[in-house]
Formats: C-alpha cells, sequence, structure tokens
C-alpha cells in the first residue's frame, strides 16, 4: 500500500485549542481528507494544555509553538538524545562570532523590511541565511547580545529622525526589538519533516514552512480565509500602540505577506474578494485557486423552534466576541430593533472572553441602552447545529471575514441571514437568502432584522432558498474533493 504523505498544518491561535472559522474549517480537512495525513503545527501565545477538539486518526501528531510564553519552544519541546545539540549550540556563540555573521544580517534584515520597496527575493535570502545560522548557534544568547540591540536602535533612530517623531520612547524602541525577537522564534526550531506545508494565513506562520522549503524543497500552500495584512492593519489601527510600533508592525507584517505569496506554490483563497489583496501584494494570479467552504448540509439541516422561544422574536450569531466581529455594531442594531419590537431577543455564542476588555466595553454599551432582557452572550456550544434554529433569522457584523461558515450554516438550517458586506459574503448570500448591509451601519442592519422579524412569508421563503443554495454550491464533498486535488497537484 501506497504511504500517505504527510501535510504539516500550520496554524495560529486557533486549531486545536481555540473555536472559530478557521479551526471548524481545520477540523472537517482533518477529519475527512482521506489521501493524506496531519501533523498540526500550532502556534499560539502560551502554552495550552487541552484541545478543544477530539482529533481524527488522520492527525499524527500536534506540535505547539508558545511564542509569547515565558518559556521559550525549545524549552517545551522534548528533543530526547538530542539535547546535547542544544547545549553545543550555546556554547559556540561568542561575540566575535555574532559580530561578523549575525549582525550584518540582522542590519540587512531591518533595512529590508523597513524600505518604501522592500525586496521580497533579497528578504528570502536574508532569512534562508538566519536561519542557517541559527543552525549552529544559540537564538536567545545571540538576540541577547549588547550590539544586537544596538544595532536596532540605531536603525529605529534613523526612522524616527525622518518620520521627525519626538514622542517614541526607549519603551517603544525595546518592545519592538521584542516584538521581532518572537515573530522570529519558528526559524529557530525544529520542524517535522512533511511532504507539504500548509499554512492558514498569509502571515507569520509562513516561518516553518520556510524551514522545510530551505532544508527539503517541500512546497507550500497557503489557505488565504480573512485576509492577514487587512486584518492586521485594522487592528493595528485600532490599537493603542506608539506611531514607532505601529509603523514597525505594518512593515513587518507586509513585507512577510509579499514572502508569502513568493514563496507559495498554490494560493487557495476562501473566496473571490481576497484575490484583490493578494495580487496587490504580489501574488502569481497563476498560483491562485478558490475553494469555498463546505458544510454538512445534512448535520446544519432545519428543525423546530425551541419551546421556550416560540413566541419571542429571535436573532441569533456565532461569533468570537472580539473586535472584528464588530459586536458593538450588533448591540446597536438591537435597540433599533426593540424600539419597533420590545420583546426581540439577540443571542450571542461564542468565546466571550477572548478579548475581555472588549467583552467589557460590550457589557457596558448593553447596560447604557438598557437592552440587559433583550441582548444577551450565550457562551461556547458544544452543539453549533442548534443554535441557528433557535433564532428566526440569524445576523453577522463582522468588519472582516474570509468566508464565514456562520453564514452558510445558518443557511443550511434554512435560517435567512443579515449579515455585512465584507469578505467572500456576498458570495455565499444573496438577497433570496437574506440581507447584505454596510459594515458598522446599525441602522440598516437593524432595519433589515425588523423585515425580516415582522414578514412570516418573506422569512420563510428565504429561508428555503438559502438552504437550496448551501445544497448546490457549498456541501462538504466539493469542499474535500478540491483539497485533496489541491494536495495532489504539489506532490
Amino acid at each position: 500500500m501506497k504511504k500517505k504523505p504527510n501535510v504539516l498544518l500550520i496554524l495560529e491561535g486557533t486549531y486545536p485549542y481555540n473555536g472559530g472559522g478557521v479551526s471548524t474549517w481545520a477540523h472537517i480537512l482533518c477529519n475527512e481528507i482521506k489521501n493524506v495525513n496531519f501533523t498540526l503545527y500550532s502556534i499560539n501565545a502560551s502554552y495550552e494544555e487541552k484541545s478543544k477538539y477530539t482529533l481524527s486518526n488522520n492527525v499524527k501528531r500536534v506540535v505547539q509553538v508558545p511564542q509569547w510564553a515565558p518559556l521559550e519552544p525549545k524549552e517545551l519541546i522534548d528533543y530526547g538524545k538530542k539535547y546535547y545539540k542544544l547545549v553545543f549550540k550555546k556554547n559556540y556563540n561568542d561575540e566575535a562570532i555574532i559580530d561578523e555573521e549575525f549582525i550584518p544580517l540582522f542590519t540587512s534584515f531591518l533595512k529590508n523590511i523597513k524600505a518604501t520597496h522592500s525586496d521580497t527575493a533579497e528578504l528570502d535570502t536574508i532569512i534562508y541565511k538566519m536561519w542557517q545560522f541559527f543552525q549552529q548557534h544559540d537564538y536567545k544568547k545571540t538576540m541577547q547580545r549588547q550590539k544586537v540591540w544596538q544595532t536596532f536602535y540605531d536603525i529605529s533612530k534613523e526612522d524616527l529622525l525622518q518620520d521627525n517623531d519626538t514622542e517614541t520612547t526607549l519603551l517603544d524602541i525595546t518592545e519592538g526589538l521584542r516584538w521581532i525577537y518572537r515573530f522570529l522564534i519558528p526559524i529557530t526550531i525544529k520542524v517535522p519533516k512533511c511532504e507539504i506545508s500548509h499554512i492558514t494565513l498569509a502571515g507569520f506562520p509562513i516561518l516553518p514552512a520556510l524551514v522545510l522549503k530551505y532544508k527539503y524543497g517541500t512546497p507550500i500552500i497557503v489557505t488565504e480565509h480573512g485576509v492577514f495584512i487587512r486584518e492586521r492593519l485594522l487592528a493595528i489601527n485600532a490599537a493603542e500602540y506608539s506611531f514607532f510600533l505601529k509603523k514597525l508592525l505594518i512593515q513587518f507584517s507586509e513585507a512577510i505577506t509579499k514572502l508569502v505569496y513568493y514563496k507559495a506554490d498554490l494560493i487557495l483563497s476562501v473566496n473571490k474578494f481576497n484575490m484583490t489583496w493578494e495580487k496587490l501584494y504580489g501574488a502569481d494570479t497563476s498560483k491562485i485557486k478558490v475553494i469555498y467552504n463546505g458544510i454538512d448540509h445534512e448535520l446544519f439541516s432545519p428543525k423546530p423552534k425551541p419551546d421556550h422561544l416560540k413566541n419571542t422574536p429571535t436573532v441569533v450569531a456565532a461569533a468570537r466576541v472580539f473586535h472584528l466581529k464588530d459586536i458593538i455594531t450588533m448591540i446597536r442594531s438591537c435597540e433599533v430593533v426593540r424600539k419597533q419590537i420590545p420583546n426581540v431577543k439577540y443571542i450571542v455564542y461564542g468565546d466571550d472572553n477572548a478579548v475581555p476588555e472588549y467583552t467589557d466595553e460590550c457589557n457596558a454599551l448593553i447596560q447604557e441602552l438598557n437592552l440587559q432582557d433583550n441582548f444577551i452572550f450565550g457562551g461556547i456550544t458544544n452543539s453549533p447545529n442548534l443554535l441557528y434554529c433557535e433564532g428566526d433569522i440569524s445576523i453577522l457584523t463582522s468588519i472582516s471575514e474570509g468566508f464565514p461558515y456562520t453564514v452558510i450554516e445558518s443557511m443550511s438550517c434554512g435560517v435567512p441571514v443579515v449579515a455585512t458586506d465584507v469578505g467572500g459574503v456576498a458570495e455565499a448570500l444573496d438577497e433570496s437568502c437574506g440581507f447584505i448591509c454596510k459594515p458598522r451601519d446599525f441602522e440598516e442592519i437593524g432595519n433589515r432584522v425588523i423585515e425580516l422579524l415582522q414578514n412570516d412569508e418573506l422569512r420563510k421563503q428565504k429561508g428555503i432558498n438559502a438552504r437550496q443554495k448551501v445544497i448546490d454550491y457549498f456541501t462538504i464533498g466539493t469542499f474535500i474533493s478540491e483539497y485533496e486535488k489541491a494536495y495532489e497537484s504539489v506532490l
């Protein structure tokens, strides 16, 4: 029997330790793909103790990389008999070697990402040489040298003078170097050998894939869900960082995004919308293919509304509570609806502890608008196929999306959707299945919710149309078949 190839599925902050759309996608992939096995390379902020998912037999190994933990990955990964190599690397470093070999590389790296028009091919060469250096030398010991700090400080100072920036502090510069230190960790640790690297966003998870590319020539596939660089720009703009830190993070993110598209053998987009951004950041259009997400339409099927909600006009949402889902706008739309439908109830299912400060902001607004009886956080549910049937309609108010599962899952359950026009939403949802609204326009969103809640016949027909569209275009069978072909195409 022919041995199945192994795919290194590289994830960041999602599967198998956290929920959400990307995790749903990954779980389906790992359970349903039959022509490969998977090794999960999970990059997380800290060390996670327990998976939130029951992993299939197709998953042969999970490698966890806690990028921001006090203990670094190499200190948490069991290298067994090879531990002596780590000791050797620590002892092999000295200041002369760092000055002669690493500092010129680090200087070139910084100047490349800070350049107005960064040279992607040159950046690839620099990272390759840095990876080679860290095959022989200890990362922590190198990056903690005073000369490394001085190099970063000097180049940063040049930027500050050019920008006429007098507000940036020494603490800001220190934090910037800390970011770079943490982001580059994956090129310094061992990566399991696999036949394909599959990354789940066009960002920093490219680094372990590059290691395999450099070492074995391993092909790289990237699946673009929400556009990494677009979401990163939105997040940076909303963050309370100094101008210096925002600029550094934007420069670094843009350089890495271009590198992903440059090195990828195949770019799989979950919608057509993403292609505009991919082209903007240098992707070769011949590498791009759209594969829509798919679901089990028999699992997500119409069911009666629960008795305790039958006489309550109900709007449901499946959403992690953080800024990209724009729950604030959802709350304000609820206020619009309540003015005409006083007993309306919004129920949001999803992790409401992911970003505590954002949840606090949402709860404060609920209190301010006196919506405690109308807007409820339902927490994480273990039965996502049942939650949509609690609602007369479902809602999505995101400011950024890929091809959201919550939309097609709701449609499959025969529940019409009111959603914002972001990412690939309009490629799944049309006027026959629900309504599409402008992002952040809570008045329009609220009025569309009212229209559906007050018109039983319209709501019923849109629900019927929605389910049929899923059956026609977004089933799990089509989704899996396309990914199996994609894996075969790069081998």
